[in-house]
C-alpha cells in the first residue's frame, strides 16, 4: 500500500509541476482573485430590512461565479489528461514503468485537485482574509464563505472526473475538447434553461417542490448552488431559497452526497474504460 501511495504522490507532483508551468493556470488564479475582490467590493454595503454582512453577500456572488468558472477550469485541466498522453506517445512510455492504470488516474486526479485548491485558496482565500481584517463578517459569514470555498473545490473535482471520462472515451484531443465544452454547456447552462422552461410549461401541476429539488440535485452545478444557498439561513434569505431541500432532512447533506457521487461514478467508469483501452 505504501508503494502505491508513493507512486500516486509522484504522479500527482508531476501534474502539479506541469500545471503550474502553464501560464493560463496562473492567469486563472489571478482571474479568480480579481473577480472575487471586485464582487466583494460591489457587495460590501448590503442594505435592506434583513441585516447581512459583506461575507454573506460575497457567498451569493461568488457561488454564482464559481458555478460557471470552476467547472470550466476543471474541464480544461482534465480533458486531455489521457487522450493527450496517447496522442503524444507518452502514455506508452509511462506504462513501461511499474505503475498501474488506476494509479495514473489517481495521481492525475490528486495533482489537478491540488492545482484547483491553490487557485481557490489564493483567489478566494485572500478576499476572505481582507474582509475579516476589515471587520465585515460575523461567525455565520465566514463559516458560509469557507463552506463555499470547500464546496467549490468539490465542484471542481466533479468536473475533473467528468473531464477524465471524456478523455478516456475520446480518440482524439480535438474531439475531447469539443466534448468538454459540450459537457460544460449542458451541465452548467442548458440544464437550468431546460428546467426553467419545464417549470413555466408545467405551471405547478406536476412538478412539486420535492421533485424540483430532486431535479436540482441530479445536476452537480445546481447541487453546489443548493448547498451554499440552503445551508446558511441569512445567505438563503438574500435570494429567497431558504428551506429548499428540507425534505431530505438536511439542506446540506443531500447536495454533498450528490456531488460526491458525481466524482466517484465517472472516475470508476474512467478506470474501467482505461483498463480496456489498447495502447
Amino acid at each position: 500500500m505504501s508503494g502505491s501511495l508513493r507512486t500516486i504522490t509522484i504522479l500527482a507532483t508531476k501534474e502539479v509541476r506541469d500545471g503550474l508551468r502553464n501560464r493560463w493556470v496562473a492567469a486563472t488564479i489571478l482571474l479568480l482573485g480579481t473577480l472575487a475582490l471586485a464582487l466583494s467590493i460591489l457587495g460590501s454595503a448590503p442594505t435592506g430590512e434583513v441585516r447581512v454582512t459583506a461575507l454573506q453577500v460575497s457567498v451569493v456572488s461568488l457561488t454564482s461565479l464559481s458555478m460557471y468558472l470552476v467547472p470550466l477550469i476543471a474541464l480544461m485541466l482534465a480533458f486531455d489528461a489521457l487522450v493527450g498522453e496517447f496522442e503524444h506517445g507518452t502514455m506508452l512510455l509511462l506504462l513501461t514503468y511499474p505503475v498501474s492504470r488506476w494509479q495514473i488516474i489517481a495521481g492525475k486526479f490528486f495533482g489537478h485537485t491540488a492545482i484547483l485548491l491553490v487557485a481557490i485558496l489564493v483567489g478566494y482565500g485572500s478576499v476572505l482574509g481582507i474582509l475579516i481584517l476589515a471587520g465585515d463578517g460575523d461567525t455565520t459569514g465566514w463559516q458560509a464563505y469557507t463552506a463555499m470555498m470547500a464546496s467549490s473545490l468539490l465542484l471542481g473535482c466533479v468536473f475533473l472526473a467528468v473531464g477524465y471520462l471524456i478523455s478516456a472515451l475520446a480518440r482524439e484531443r480535438a474531439v475531447a475538447i469539443g466534448a468538454a465544452v459540450g459537457a460544460w454547456l449542458m451541465l452548467v447552462v442548458l440544464y437550468d434553461l431546460g428546467l426553467l422552461s419545464a417549470l413555466m410549461i408545467d405551471e405547478g401541476k406536476y412538478i412539486s417542490e420535492g421533485l424540483f429539488t430532486v431535479l436540482m440535485l441530479v445536476n452537480p452545478a445546481d447541487a453546489y448552488r443548493l448547498f451554499n444557498f440552503s445551508g446558511f439561513g441569512e445567505v438563503g434569505r438574500l435570494i429567497g431559497v431558504t428551506g429548499t431541500g428540507t425534505g431530505f432532512g438536511s439542506g446540506m447533506v443531500a447536495p454533498l452526497v450528490a456531488m460526491g457521487l458525481w466524482v466517484v461514478i465517472p472516475l470508476m467508469v474512467t478506470v474501467a474504460r482505461f483498463h480496456r483501452r489498447e495502447l
